[in-house]
């Protein structure tokens, strides 16, 4: 080519140039006109976002972002990234995307885009949700998230979309709940199903099969009070159960009269309560007004999603109620060590909430310093009550003077012969026993009366009313006995 041809190609290139750059170009945010470089990345971004080019959209965002951190298009740019992740689709892209949109609402959360943020988090774990009998962790994870939106972001546009959803999620987990309390309930674990289906019933009023969830936690009450009739129990404690079991199968019942008259669990309900001998409740006006435009809001599943939802892995979510304020906040859940407390409370007379403690006062107060241990064994003196008696009707002073002087010196008794039997110490022992007679001992001069008379008050002492308890008698007779009878071989008469 010469050099006019080369001459000619470059001034035709660089007027293609001055056109692409004075061409003007649409803000879809500020609704202005502009030609500034960092829009031109966002357009550029944009269109490579609609023809599925995710990388390229979200090379050109990532490059506006580090090089014009002061753009007024930033905020919309770091959105547009999690909707790159979010539009690609799959289970790694879409855990980016919920990173990012995580990242948006921490450095705008004042922004109206923070809301949608939040609805794609949640978005992005209802797609993923399973059906009832498989893993709900995600069902779990949307639920918490579009609580967090209604409850975040009230005044928002996407509030009643988030609401529906939740409803459709909380129709999935309450399916999930009624499947597991039936399972206790087929093996008769009462009180597991018990606390399962009371649960259910409290935290998800919308449940399209809330009849049977509470007909069949009625159900659950009165099998238990089966159990129970065939248990062997004392009938006072057993009464007192069967009563407060069947308080609770009343009251489940009677919900369903109350709270879903019209649906297909009602007329056994009123059977039920009429079995058991119950007040029968009427419903009012406004809960079957309720009750209807809910009924009326469900649609079912068509023949062919019937038969297709046996290969699909996402639930089916068309019985799940379209009017109705959603569960925002769980009650305090039930547990089946809880039923089994709560009846145990009402079997010890109780009842509910009933924490009253008994108190036994011991009287006689502390021992004495001198005074041995008590023994276990020991029954308690049968004279010990009347010295009390006394000792309460001379008045204050009294005790003061039965105390003894701890400083008080007192004689060391004579040591004892190691072979000796000796019996157990009882009564008042803060006055120091004589010391004991040797028995194989014959004192000087035991052949004389007077020898005999002097071994006369040691047997009146070891018969004195102080030793008179029921542990210590057979002791102190069998000793008695042994020195009779060692005296008698000794000293003839």
């Amino acid at each position: 080519m010469s050099r006019c041809g080369r001459l000619i190609v470059v001034l035709s290139v660089l007027a293609v140039g001055v056109a692409c750059t004075n061409k003007k170009v649409n803000n879809p945010i500020a609704n202005v006109d502009s030609k500034q470089p960092d829009k031109v990345l966002f357009d550029r971004a944009m269109d490579a976002l609609k023809h599925n080019r995710y990388e390229v959209a979200r090379l050109s965002l990532q490059t506006l972002i580090n090089t014009y951190p002061d753009s007024e298009f930033i905020a919309r740019a770091k959105l547009s990234v999690a909707d790159s992740w979010y539009a690609e689709g799959g289970s790694a892209s879409l855990a980016q995307a919920e990173i990012e949109y995580k990242d948006f609402e921490t450095f705008f959360p004042n922004m109206s885009e923070a809301a949608e943020a939040q609805l794609k988090i949640a978005n992005i774990h209802y797609q993923q949700m399973e059906k009832p009998d498989r893993d709900y962790t995600h069902a779990l994870r949307a639920e918490e998230e579009y609580r967090q939106l209604v409850m975040q972001y009230p005044d928002s546009k996407l509030v009643p979309e988030a609401k529906q959803r939740l409803r459709e999620v909380q129709e999935v987990i309450a399916s999930r709940e009624y499947n597991v309390g039936h399972f206790y309930f087929i093996r008769q674990s009462y009180p597991a199903a018990i606390a399962r289906l009371r649960s259910l019933v409290d935290k998800y009023p919308l449940y399209s099969q809330a009849d049977e969830a509470l007909f069949l936690l009625g159900q659950s009450y009165e099998g238990e009070i089966t159990l129970l009739r065939a248990g062997k129990l004392p009938e006072t404690a057993k009464a007192r159960m069967i009563e407060d079991f069947t308080k609770g199968a009343a009251e489940a019942y009677g919900r369903i009269l109350t709270r879903y008259p019209l649906m297909d669990r009602a007329t056994e309900a009123k059977a039920r309560l009429i079995a058991l001998k119950q007040p029968v409740p009427r419903p009012t006006k406004a809960a079957i007004a309720q009750n209807k435009a809910e009924e009326d809001s469900r649609r079912d599943a068509s023949t062919v999603s019937k038969v297709l939802g046996s290969f699909e892995k996402h639930p089916n979510v068309a019985q799940a109620s379209k009017v109705g304020e959603p569960t925002l906040v769980d009650p305090t859940p039930m547990s089946a060590s809880q039923v089994m407390q709560h009846a145990t409370q009402a079997a010890l007379g109780g009842g509910e909430g009933s924490n009253n403690v008994s108190v036994e006062t011991v009287s006689g107060g502390a021992p004495a310093p001198d005074q041995p241990a008590p023994r276990s064994d020991a029954p308690p003196a049968a004279d010990a009550a009347p010295a009390d008696n006394s000792a309460g009707a001379t008045g204050a002073s009294a005790p003061a003077a039965a105390q003894p002087d701890p400083n008080e010196l007192k004689p060391n008794p004579a040591p004892a012969d190691p072979n000796e039997l000796k019996p157990n110490v009882s009564g008042d022992s803060s006055q120091p026993l004589p010391p004991p007679q040797q028995v194989n001992e014959i004192p000087a001069g035991s052949g004389t009366p007077a020898a005999n008379d002097a071994s006369k008050p040691s047997d009146a002492s070891a018969s004195s009313p102080s030793d008179s308890s029921d542990d210590t008698d057979a002791m102190v007779a069998s000793s008695k006995r042994k020195k009779k009878k060692g005296i008698h071989k000794v000293v003839p008469f």
